[in-house]
């Protein structure tokens, strides 16, 4: 039966998920989560741990957030047009009777985008909400000082309100958080001096995550502030007392130092709180599928890497190491998994992103290179190590089927329209070049082979060599070849490769099997 879950996934720390969460999630029919246009969605993020192959998934991309809109309603008119149009697509699963896990960061009930969909859909199907670790209980155990004790009384303050107001209500109250922050935080700080708190403010920016930041109030650069930041006010006087020293503020050269009020004694926060340098990224290939066909190179990247970036199975053929943190992903969501790797090295971190085959051949290395071209992250290195193409593997099986002119031709359409894969099929049929076809069907993508075929079928004769190979590489490996005609839609999945020959591929038996080339000279 179909139902809709309000799945609160914590301040950020995949760890903090709940059990029940983690079980919902790996569950559910659908994922649904939300993200600004470019993409990136923290809360698909957090939970990518606990997804399994195969989930539908909504991505809900806000209009605007910051931005200016030509909305004939502003910009409330566009963010409701968007809740309406967001919650007819999770109503079209439902009414289907899917199960609909609908992702929220923090709690789904607190400065939650859940709350406008439960709004418009828990009338009409059944809704559970789990409650999740809000960003302030992540802030207190960040700054490890209690926020309340005793009678003392806890105000949660959006900064969007006015510098006046929340002037006013910080000193009325014992305790604050502030919520909301990102452009906000000039207002807040200000609010802060006007009523007396800001010498006893802390800033704790993406609290839990392997981002945190932990500084005072008054040190943090107003510009760089991002909307998942908190500011805390404690009610009781702090048993530690958080500084960050001038020459971090600076350079980013020093650490956070706590200084223990109550003894003089003092330990030292961890240097993630101020990156000491920028690190970098590294986009490999691990291959088709045999560990023998990862290079010495890209296996030196991978053991130098503090963080490990990726599609869920090309993450699970790296081998763990202690103290390296693995971030698994979809292989639907890459812009956003380049900003995450490209984020972490400007923090610091030596990222290796993955990708089977080579990352350049329909994978990984477009996505971070175009991510790159951002101004925020032109300042950190990239580098692109090669790896053996798929389409390489699958023609040494049989030969040389590619040693002539040859291209390659992805039939998913997910990113280009079909009519362009069409019109660069028939281009290359009618160009008698052999090509590779990748991506040629999925679960959810089956026509195209068929498609492929009788465009082809225009321009070479049923003859033509075509050759199958599936899972090259790995423990089902199975390769063979069949002609043009021939070619049976049914046995092609994600993870076949086909070559399709030229008139000048020839077939012929010989000891060990069909030996397959295409020549290097054409016939006068």
């Amino acid at each position: 039966m179909s139902k809709l879950w309000g799945v609160g996934l914590g301040p950020g720390d995949p760890e903090l998920v709940t059990v029940k969460a983690a079980r919902v999630i790996g569950e559910a029919d659908v994922i649904a989560f939300h993200s600004a246009r470019h993409g990136r969605s923290i809360s698909r993020a957090i939970a990518a741990p606990y997804m399994r192959e195969g989930q539908l998934e909504e991505h809900l991309i806000y209009p605007v957030t910051t931005e200016t809109t030509d909305h004939p309603g502003g910009y409330q008119g566009a963010i409701d047009e968007f809740y309406e149009s967001a919650a007819a697509r999770l109503a079209e699963h439902l009414a289907a009777g899917r199960t609909v896990a609908l992702l929220a960061a923090g709690d789904p009930l607190f400065y939650s985008s859940f709350q406008h969909m439960h709004r418009r859909l828990a009338d009409r199907f059944d809704t559970e909400i789990i409650p999740g670790v809000t960003s302030v209980s992540a802030a207190s155990a960040a700054l490890g000082t209690p926020l309340v004790e005793e009678k003392q009384v806890l105000t949660v303050l959006p900064g969007t309100l006015p510098p006046e107001e929340l002037t006013r209500r910080l000193r009325e109250t014992d305790a604050a958080a502030i919520m909301k922050l990102g452009r906000t935080y000039p207002g807040v700080r200000r609010a802060l001096a006007d009523s007396g708190r800001l010498d006893d403010a802390y800033y704790v920016e993406r609290a839990s995550s392997d981002r945190q930041r932990v500084l005072r109030a008054a040190d943090v650069d107003e510009s760089s502030v991002p909307y998942f930041a908190i500011t805390v006010v404690p009610g009781p006087t702090p048993q530690t007392r958080i500084t960050l020293t001038e020459s971090a503020v600076r350079d980013g050269s020093e650490s956070v130092v706590a200084e223990a009020t109550s003894t003089g004694a003092s330990s030292t926060v961890p240097a993630e709180a101020v990156p000491a340098s920028i690190g970098e990224v590294v986009v490999i290939g691990l291959g088709p599928g045999d560990e023998a066909w990862t290079t010495p190179e890209v296996s030196r990247a991978l053991a130098e890497a503090t963080d490990i970036v990726g599609y869920t199975t090309y993450v699970n053929r790296v081998p763990v190491r202690p103290g390296q943190r693995r971030h698994a992903s979809d292989n639907r969501v890459e812009s956003e998994r380049a900003g995450m790797a490209l984020d972490m090295a400007k923090q610091g971190a030596k990222v290796v992103v993955v990708s089977s085959g080579d990352p350049g051949v329909f994978a990984m290395a477009a996505a971070v290179i175009e991510e790159s071209a951002d101004p925020q992250w032109r300042e950190v290195p990239v580098r692109v190590l090669p790896g053996v193409t798929a389409a390489s593997a699958v023609a040494s099986r049989l030969g040389a089927p590619l040693g002539h002119d040859f291209a390659m031709i992805s039939l998913s359409d997910r990113l280009k329209p079909w009519e362009t894969v069409a019109q660069r099929i028939s281009a290359v049929a009618s160009a008698d070049m052999a090509f590779a076809v990748y991506n040629p069907a999925s679960s959810q993508r089956t026509w195209q082979v068929a498609a492929m075929r009788d465009l082809v079928l225009e321009h070479r004769k049923p003859e033509t060599p075509v050759v199958i190979g599936r899972d090259v590489g790995g423990p089902t490996e199975s390769v063979r070849v069949v002609t043009l005609g021939e070619l049976d839609p049914a046995v092609v999945d994600m993870r076949t490769l086909l070559i399709v020959g030229a008139s000048t591929t020839t077939v012929f038996e010989a000891a060990g099997g069909p030996r397959v080339f295409t020549s290097r000279r054409y016939e006068a």
